[in-house]
């Protein structure tokens, strides 16, 4: 199975689908490792922001919370292969390969807004921000 252009040509450096889904997983399951990090750096931030406050919130429900989100997080961030594979799939894949990088910084950035969001609700948003 060969990509084809929009004229039904095949693609110019003969990438098909396996070749795509190869070059995909080879991509982004080693910065998964950086995501998951990132998301871990952003809970705890939000958690030593709030101390000692935030030590009166972990609680078997607070953890098993946070393990669901946690897998709620990782599965998000297989979306990034519904718009990589494609991409590889047609007739722009090597400018593609040189610009995903984009996709992991956008995904990682809305994913730390996020994490950010549901931390600080689930560790009790008392952060001051006045004097």
């Amino acid at each position: 199975m060969s990509a084809r252009g929009p004229r039904g040509e095949a693609a110019a450096d003969g990438a098909d689908l396996r070749t795509a889904l190869t070059e995909a997983i080879r991509y982004w399951e080693p910065r998964r490792v950086l995501y998951n990090l990132a998301l871990a750096i952003v809970t705890g931030t939000v958690y030593m922001a709030n101390f000692p406050h935030s030590r009166r919130e972990v609680t078997a429900d607070t953890v098993q919370a946070l393990v669901v989100l946690a897998v709620l997080a990782n599965v998000a961030y297989c979306a990034a292969y519904a718009i990589d594979v494609p991409a590889q799939l047609s007739d722009w894949r090597a400018p593609w390969l040189r610009v995903r990088w984009v996709l992991l910084a956008v995904g990682l950035v809305t994913a730390a807004i996020l994490t950010n969001f549901f931390a600080g609700g689930l560790f009790g948003w008392r952060i001051s921000l006045s004097p």
